[in-house]
């Protein structure tokens, strides 16, 4: 691919423009530039510093792992088949010796991270699993190796958890890249039968956001075409705009490999770059100068414009591309990171507060259950539906209707309606049976309510079945209504549920009770109210008059300081002397057993000294991540805003200097 071809590319154009800036060189001494002087200087010049500062952020968002926010990162995607020469592109870059191994030898995403600084020492470390291990040089391939076995486990299997190596080391280019496994579509011993699906979803997931970069490490031992690293980018990426390919082992196949790359049947948009990679013990220095002897020498591989050639002009294009990348999208970042703010900010302020005393618990919860109780009055009493416009179930006044509309009919329609079967027969065997003595033309009322009796029995069983129904459906609604309103709080809605259905299940027995008494009634001509409420304070007015009496005793000597009342203990009654109306204190005391009968109620709800209510309104551990998340999302997101705010005000002065 020559000089003018690249010129089609925007981002070409940005390295076109960048060595326009740089001072002007013969033409014919172009090829010695290309050769040895690139052997001897660093990969990339002291043109980082105006890239670094870019890079720093998108680093620092990274490791802020802004990207579970949603927030898509510029970021260059390494991609390849296996044994395609992937880790060694990489260790050409980066100056260090990555994993080897026969099959996969990179079982998880390794963010790596290149920093050109001037010490003469090297600094480099891994980041995973939350912790910073300091790495020698010669002992990295083997860090990695004992990080990747303690993410993805010892063996074969891979896993998308990343690892992050650091590199600051003089000469580097300023690159952030992300190396992923080899694809290979054959499992070997210790492998998933299903590698490769495995493979190729950790590949899209990285490849498919439009702010990725795709490095496509391409052997130029194979037809580019039948590449399946070419055919997953190109499912994301049709035309190539945002891959650059890299091809390696150049010198295996150098014949025919100018036409390949010129003739660009795979769509890479971002072209083509040979290169070759260290083979055996070489040295990086040695290796950067035999690429550039065989570049020169070859003849099959000299003829190749030598602005695509080496991993020099590789590390460039790559800073270019990825400096344009980042500043293209910075904007767009800072939107979207203040966006999700906004609304993860909005969702928590939406969240009920956390509480933190018994006071706040009982608040709340009286707060709930009067929310929820009100919802009840609406839908089972006054017939408004707004809280469930389209839940029809939930629209008691009108199935309360339904069903009542049912049992009139199945009234109706019984066989003790049908007032023509049997014409008087019944009425006949009453009349026989109650013969005795009696005054003429009086009907025996025996008769009546024999043949009464014996007909309300028969229907008795429609107007349980009709109550059992009715409870049934208000029992389903209320657990439904408490659903709703304590979501938040999932030992409260535990607790409240199963009070609420006991609670139910006893006023169902109660009023199926209540039912069975009237249909007696009817065969009795008599009835009976026994409500369990009325019992606890009839119950607790029994000691109402020796209350009093103890407290208004004419007998200064025999009135005590304090009474005992069953179920309260020894009660301080001095303070009440004052008060010599006997009638206040009377309604008083009488009160005073209402709110004690309610209440003794109200308790198997609350629990002992109110713990109960506090244990209840324990969140759910749902409710509880998700709080935790929104904050610790709050919390990057801010970051990552105030570190984006720091370098904006450089994409201006980085574009004056491209233009």
């Amino acid at each position: 691919m020559g000089s003018n071809d690249e010129d089609d590319s925007g981002s070409i154009v940005v390295i076109n423009d960048y060595e326009d800036s740089q001072p002007a060189t013969p033409p014919m001494e172009q090829p010695m530039v290309v050769g040895a002087a690139a052997a001897q200087a660093p990969i990339i010049s002291s043109y980082n510093d105006k890239i670094r500062p870019l890079l720093d952020v998108i680093d620092r968002l990274r490791l802020l792992n802004v990207m579970k926010e949603g927030i898509q990162l510029p970021t260059i995607v390494v991609v390849g088949d296996q044994s395609s020469g992937k880790s060694s592109v990489l260790e050409s870059l980066a100056g260090v010796n990555l994993p080897r191994s026969q099959g996969i030898c990179t079982r998880v995403p390794l963010i790596i991270r290149l920093q050109n600084h001037a010490r003469p020492r090297p600094e480099l470390y891994l980041e995973y699993n939350g912790k910073m291990v300091p790495v020698e040089e010669p002992q990295i391939a083997t860090a990695i190796n004992i990080a990747t076995d303690e993410v993805a486990g010892s063996g074969k299997s891979i896993s998308d958890i990343p690892l992050t190596l650091v590199v600051r080391k003089d000469g580097v280019p300023d690159l952030t890249m992300v190396d992923l496994p080899g694809i290979t579509r054959v499992p070997v011993h210790g492998q998933p039968d299903n590698i490769y699906e495995q493979i190729r979803d950790i590949i899209m997931q990285y490849i498919t956001p439009k702010e990725s970069i795709i490095l496509n490490v391409l052997s130029a031992t194979v037809d580019f075409s039948t590449c399946e690293s070419i055919r997953m980018s190109q499912q994301v990426d049709k035309n190539g705009e945002r891959t650059l390919a890299v091809v390696t082992k150049v010198d295996r196949a150098p014949e025919g490999l100018a036409d390949k790359v010129t003739a660009d049947d795979v769509n890479i948009g971002l072209g083509y770059v040979c290169v070759r990679n260290r083979i055996g013990d070489e040295s990086y220095e040695e290796a950067r100068k035999e690429e550039a002897r065989l570049f020169e020498t070859n003849a099959h591989l000299s003829c190749i414009d030598k602005s695509i050639v080496g991993v020099h002009v590789l590390a460039e294009k790559l800073v270019q591309i990825q400096a344009n990348a980042i500043a293209k999208c910075l904007p767009e970042i800072v939107k979207n990171i203040s966006a999700k703010l906004d609304a993860n900010v909005s969702e928590l302020e939406k969240m009920p507060k956390a509480l933190t005393s018994i006071a706040d618990a009982t608040q709340a919860m009286m707060r709930i259950i009067q929310a929820a109780k009100e919802s009840l009055k609406k839908l089972l009493w006054r017939g408004e539906f707004e809280e469930y416009p389209e839940d029809n179930t939930k629209h008691g006044t009108a199935r309360f209707v339904e069903m009542l509309n049912r049992f009139s009919d199945e009234l109706h329609n019984c066989e003790e309606s049908n007032l023509s079967k049997d014409f008087l027969t019944e009425e006949i065997k009453g009349l026989e049976e109650a013969k005795g003595i009696e005054l003429p033309n009086f009907l025996p009322s025996e008769a009546f309510l024999r043949i009464f009796r014996r007909k309300v029995e028969r229907i008795s069983y429609l107007p349980i079945k009709f109550t059992e129904k009715c409870w049934d459906y208000i029992d389903n609604v209320v657990l439904s209504v408490l659903t709703r309103h304590l979501e938040m709080y999932y030992h409260l809605k535990v607790s409240a549920k199963g009070a609420a259905h006991n609670l139910v299940q006893k006023l169902r027995e109660q009023s199926i009770n209540r039912v069975k008494e009237i249909v007696e009634m009817e065969k009795l001509t008599a009835y009976t109210c026994n409500p369990d409420y009325m019992m606890e304070w009839n119950e607790l007015m029994k000691q109402q008059e020796h209350f009093i009496n103890q407290i208004s005793g004419t007998n200064m000597c025999l009135r005590p300081c304090s009474v005992n009342l069953e179920g309260f203990g020894e009660i301080q009654v001095e303070h009440l002397r004052q008060h010599s109306n006997v009638s206040i204190l009377q309604q008083a005391f009488g009160l005073k057993m209402r709110m004690v009968a309610y209440w003794k109620i109200f308790k198997e709800l609350m629990g002992p000294d109110g713990h109960g209510i506090e244990m209840m309104l324990v969140e759910s551990p749902a409710v509880v991540a998700k709080r935790e998340k929104l904050k610790n999302s709050i919390k990057v997101l801010k970051e990552s805003k105030d570190s984006v705010a720091k370098i904006m005000d450089r994409i201006v002065v980085y574009d004056a200097y491209l233009v």
